[in-house]
């Protein structure tokens, strides 16, 4: 029984990643307008297969939050290794913006002008926020960012990123137009390249 029963848990998790996967695709091809029976199709499952694991658009758009948070929590908690706090928030910020580039899915779950039901990835937030918390809090401390920058400040700053990330938008430098005022006045420089260059650090832009 034992062995039937984890079988019946491997399949699920198997036909639930693949809807995931499925909704994602479509969600990157067509946006928000995507139908359940579609995703069910691409997933190669029924539609009742499909309901048993997500009820609506909505919890699949979390679903596919919470596997983006689960994956940058990860990122976070690398990024508090590094010895240079001003460093480790850049690298976070750049590094999650730098992802979240390439995730046409995730931008779409995020920015749907219907909520995703975050309830559904409670604990996938929670270990996002306090690992993007332990970096934001050590950058401030020392001084590279202004006192009264939360981890909360983070989602904006990167949500109005986000929104920016499309042909026409130039995400680096609305970026760097955000974090002019999250910088503190005395936060290190390393230089000075030309604006908005691929991969520059938001510290070395703008300034």
């Amino acid at each position: 029984m034992a062995t039937a029963d984890t079988a019946l848990r491997a399949d699920a998790r198997r036909n639930r990643d693949a809807v995931i996967d499925a909704a994602g695709a479509l969600f990157a091809e067509r946006g928000d307008d995507v139908q359940m029976g579609e995703i069910a199709q691409r997933a190669g499952l029924g539609v009742g297969t499909l309901y048993r694991h997500f009820a609506d658009k909505q919890s699949l758009r979390a679903a596919i939050i919470g596997r983006r948070f689960e994956a940058m929590a990860e990122l976070a908690r690398s990024c508090a290794q590094v010895e240079d706090a001003g460093d480790a928030f850049e690298s976070l910020l750049l590094g999650y913006l730098s992802e979240v580039e390439k995730d046409v899915a995730f931008r779409v779950a995020l920015l749907s002008p219907t909520p995703a039901h975050w309830d559904d990835i409670e604990k996938q937030k929670e270990s996002f926020s306090a690992a993007v918390s332990e970096v934001v809090d050590r950058a401030v401390t020392e001084g590279h960012l202004r006192a009264d920058f939360t981890a909360a400040d983070f989602i904006l700053v990167t949500r109005g990123t986000i929104a920016n990330m499309t042909e026409e938008g130039d995400w680096r430098r609305h970026l760097t137009l955000q974090l002019e005022g999250a910088l503190t006045k005395d936060a290190p420089t390393k230089g000075a390249p030309t604006r908005g260059a691929p991969g520059q650090s938001p510290r070395d832009s703008g300034r």
